[in-house]
């Protein structure tokens, strides 16, 4: 299985007086910079994912944003919000049994056991646990830079689960 952590893009800033709302935050939209982030990371995901894929993003109009540059259909998750655990956002994603949780899109499967490929565009601080569970075993406050992507593989050698990292993309070298 292929687990690809995407950031949202840049977003506009919150006015001081509405950065306490919860409801305020999720409506963040993307700045011309982040449309710009957005674009470039979705066309290097474009060239390199394998298909058929699931794209899924939190509720936020911001990782909705990010998540369009890709794809239209793309399956927003409550499981994915802003405080959202790193649990959570892998029992959503069904990491790292791909047998478990797979997705079907007009009636054909949009993957099988062993090679299922889902795109998780989210936030941070869960975007960096969830990328330290996976590598190191533990969550650790890692960072994921807007509009970064992390690609991990989960795959079977000699009967051993091995995680890869496949990728890791900074937005600024696209």
């Amino acid at each position: 299985m292929n687990l690809i952590l995407w950031r949202h893009a840049e977003a506009e800033d919150l006015p001081a007086a509405m950065s306490l709302s919860r409801n305020a935050d999720l409506q963040r939209v993307l700045t011309p910079r982040g449309h710009k982030q957005a674009q470039a990371s979705a066309k290097w995901l474009r060239n390199h994912l394998p298909s058929p894929y699931r794209v899924v993003c939190s509720p936020a109009v911001r990782a909705r944003e990010t998540a369009a540059a890709l794809c239209s259909d793309a399956e927003v998750l409550p499981e994915l919000g802003l405080g959202a655990s790193v649990s959570e956002v892998l029992a959503a994603v069904g990491w790292p049994g791909a047998d478990e949780a797979v997705a079907r899109v007009d009636g054909a499967d949009r993957g099988h056991r062993g090679d299922r490929t889902v795109v998780v565009v989210g936030h941070q601080p869960w975007l960096g646990r969830v990328a330290s569970r996976v590598l190191a075993g533990r969550e650790m406050p890692w960072s994921v830079r807007k509009s970064g992507v992390w690609w991990f593989t989960a795959r079977a050698r000699d009967t051993e689960g091995q995680v890869a990292l496949r990728a890791v993309v900074h937005p600024d070298f696209l």
